[in-house]
C-alpha cells in the first residue's frame, strides 16, 4: 500500500484515484499522524500531497520528519516537495514568477521518476513558492522556464520531489511518472482489486467484530446497500439492518427497501417509522447545516433505541465514502476547509456506547459500484443515483413541512419518470428537483396564480468530487416542466440549474 499525507490540496482525491488506477491500494492520513502509526501501516511508499500553505509561514502543516529516515521511498508533490526540501536543510522562497497552469517541462534525468518520459513534456503547475537551495545529496531532474527546480531527487535515500502535479490529466506523462514511483521505485505489486478488497475487508470486519452484533443504518442507496451486503458476507446473522423512515424519503422508498432486503437479500431488517419525530424537530428550521445536524442527531437517537432492542449490539456500521470525509474535512483531521457536514461523518455520541465500522470509507462512489458488482448486487441497486442521507429536507430550501414535502415528492416522481422513459437515468450522476422558498406570478385558466418555483438539477460526474450540469435535450426539459406545472398543484414555474461543481455543490444545501 501507499500512504498519502494530506497537506490540504484540492487534488488529494486525484492522487488516490491515480494510485488505485495502477491497482495499488492507498490510504490518506492527516499530517499529524505519528511516526509509529506510519510504521504500523507498513507502506511501500509515501506521497506528500500539495497544499495551499507556504512552508515558511506560521502554522504550515508538517508531518514527522522522521519519515525521511525510514528507508521508505517518499514522493513530494508541490507543497510536499517544499516540505521535504525545508525539512532536510534546503531553502524555499517566494517565487518571482508564479506558475499556474500549463508549463513545458525539460527533463534532465530520464531515470527513476522520468524513466520512459520524453525530454520535453507538458505539466500542470500551481505554486507561488519555489526551491531556492537544495539540501546536500539532491540533484535537479527537471526544469521549466520559470522554475529551475521543477523536480529533484536524492536517489540514494529514495527521496523524490515534483513541483508540478502529476495526478491531473493536464500533465501529459503524469500517469507514467506515478507508475514509475509505484512499481519501479516502491516495487509495489499490482494486486489491489475489488476481489482483493473484499477478502481484506471481510477479514478485518471479522477480526474487529468477533462474536458481537452489528447494527447498520440502511437507506436503500448504493452506499448503505453495498456496505450491508459486504457486512452480511463477513458476519451473516450477526448483522441487523435498521431502515429509518425519517419522513423525508421519496415516494415509494420504504416498501421498495423492505422488499429488497427482507425478501431478496434475506438480511435481518428492522423498520423504524419515525417521520413525525424528524419533522417535529425540523419545524421552523431553515439553515441547511442545522437541518443536516438535526437529522444526524435524530438518526442516532432512533438508532440508539433500536440498538437497545437487540442483544449484544456493540457496533454501528455506516456507508461513509471518501468524498464524505473530504467535504467534512474537520472530522477527518486534515487542513482543508469544511464544505458541508455529512450526517454519517464525525463519530458517535459517547452515550451510545457503540464502536463505529465504516468499511467503505476509503472508496470513491465508482469504486463502491464496482464492489457491489463483485458482491453480486443487481444493476438497479448498484447504478442507482445517489440520494443524500438528509433526504428531501435539503432539497426544500427553507422550512420543511408535510405540505411542502408532498409537493416536492410529486414533482420529483415526475422528473424521474421522464428521465427513465428517455433512457437518461444511468447516463446521469444525479437528477432531482428542489423546492424554492420563492413564489412567482403565473396564469392558469385565465386566472392569476401566485405559487412556488421548482428547480431541476441534473449533473454528470465520475465520483461526485467534480460535476458538470447535464445538457438535457430541450424537448425533454419542456415535457418535464409541462407535466410538473400541470400535475402538481402549487407549482407554476420550473427553472433549470446550469452550474457545475465547483464552484457550486451538487446538492443545493
Amino acid at each position: 500500500m501507499i500512504l498519502i499525507i494530506d497537506f490540504g490540496s484540492q487534488y488529494n482525491q486525484l492522487i488516490a484515484r491515480r494510485v488505485r488506477e495502477h491497482h495499488v491500494y492507498c490510504q490518506i492520513e492527516p499530517p499529524d499522524i505519528t511516526l509509529s502509526a506510519i510504521q504500523a501501516l507498513h507502506p511501500e511508499g509515501i506521497i506528500l500531497s500539495g497544499g495551499p500553505a507556504s512552508i515558511y509561514t506560521k502554522g504550515a502543516p508538517r508531518v514527522d520528519r522522521g519519515i525521511f529516515t525510514l528507508g521508505i521511498p517518499v514522493l513530494g508533490i508541490c507543497y510536499g516537495l517544499q516540505y521535504m526540501i525545508d525539512s532536510l536543510g534546503g531553502k524555499v522562497i517566494g517565487s518571482a514568477k508564479r506558475e499556474y497552469g500549463f508549463a513545458e517541462l525539460l527533463v534532465k534525468n530520464s531515470k527513476g521518476i522520468f524513466a520512459g518520459v520524453g525530454k520535453k513534456t507538458r505539466c500542470w503547475m500551481s505554486h507561488g513558492d519555489t526551491i531556492g537551495r537544495l539540501p546536500a545529496g539532491f540533484a535537479i531532474t527537471a526544469s521549466t522556464e520559470n522554475t529551475p527546480v521543477a523536480a529533484a531527487e536524492d536517489a540514494r535515500r529514495h527521496l523524490y520531489g515534483l513541483q508540478f502535479h502529476p495526478e491531473v490529466v493536464h500533465t501529459q506523462a503524469g500517469s507514467k511518472m506515478l507508475a514509475n514511483f509505484l512499481t519501479a521505485i516502491c516495487r509495489c505489486k499490482k494486486s489491489w482489486s475489488m476481489k482483493s478488497f473484499i477478502q481484506d475487508a471481510v477479514s478485518e470486519i471479522r477480526a474487529q467484530v468477533g462474536d458481537g452484533r452489528v447494527i447498520l443504518g440502511l437507506s436503500g442507496g448504493v452506499d448503505s446497500s453495498v456496505a450491508a451486503v459486504l457486512l452480511h458476507r463477513a458476519i451473516g446473522k450477526n448483522l441487523t439492518c435498521v431502515f429509518v423512515d425519517n419522513g423525508v424519503l421519496r415516494q415509494g422508498e420504504a416498501p421498495r427497501v423492505i422488499e429488497m432486503f427482507r425478501k431478496h437479500l434475506r438480511i435481518n431488517l428492522r423498520f423504524a417509522r419515525s417521520g413525525k419525530l424528524f419533522l417535529s424537530k425540523l419545524k421552523g428550521v431553515t439553515d441547511p447545516e442545522k437541518k443536516r445536524k438535526i437529522i444526524g442527531r435524530t438518526f442516532i437517537e432512533v438508532f440508539d433505541k433500536e440498538a437497545h432492542k437487540i442483544k449484544n449490539v456493540r457496533f454501528l456500521a455506516q456507508g461513509t465514502l471518501y468524498p464524505d470525509l473530504i467535504e467534512s474535512r474537520s472530522a477527518f483531521g486534515g487542513p482543508s476547509a469544511v464544505i458541508k457536514s455529512h450526517h454519517n461523518v464525525g463519530g458517535l455520541p459517547k452515550k451510545m456506547n457503540l464502536q463505529l465500522i465504516e468499511p467503505l470509507k476509503h472508496l470513491f462512489k465508482d469504486e463502491v459500484r464496482l464492489l457491489g458488482k463483485e458482491l453480486g448486487l443487481a444493476d438497479d441497486v448498484i447504478f442507482r443515483q445517489p440520494f443524500p442521507g438528509p433526504g428531501l429536507a435539503i432539497r426544500i430550501i427553507g422550512e420543511v413541512t408535510a405540505q411542502r414535502l408532498s409537493v416536492l415528492r410529486k414533482a420529483d416522481t415526475i422528473l424521474l419518470e421522464e428521465i427513465r422513459a428517455n433512457n437518461l437515468y444511468y447516463k446521469l450522476w444525479q437528477s432531482f428537483t428542489i423546492l424554492l422558498p420563492l413564489k412567482s406570478v403565473g396564469i392558469m385558466g385565465d386566472q392569476r396564480t401566485y405559487e412556488n418555483i421548482l428547480a431541476i438539477r441534473a449533473v454528470t460526474s465520475d465520483d461526485a468530487m467534480t460535476a458538470d450540469w447535464a445538457q438535457l435535450p430541450h424537448d425533454i426539459l419542456a415535457r418535464i416542466a409541462n407535466r410538473i406545472i400541470n400535475e402538481v398543484r402549487g407549482i407554476n414555474r420550473v427553472v433549470y440549474d446550469i452550474s457545475s461543481k465547483p464552484p457550486s455543490t451538487i446538492e443545493w444545501e
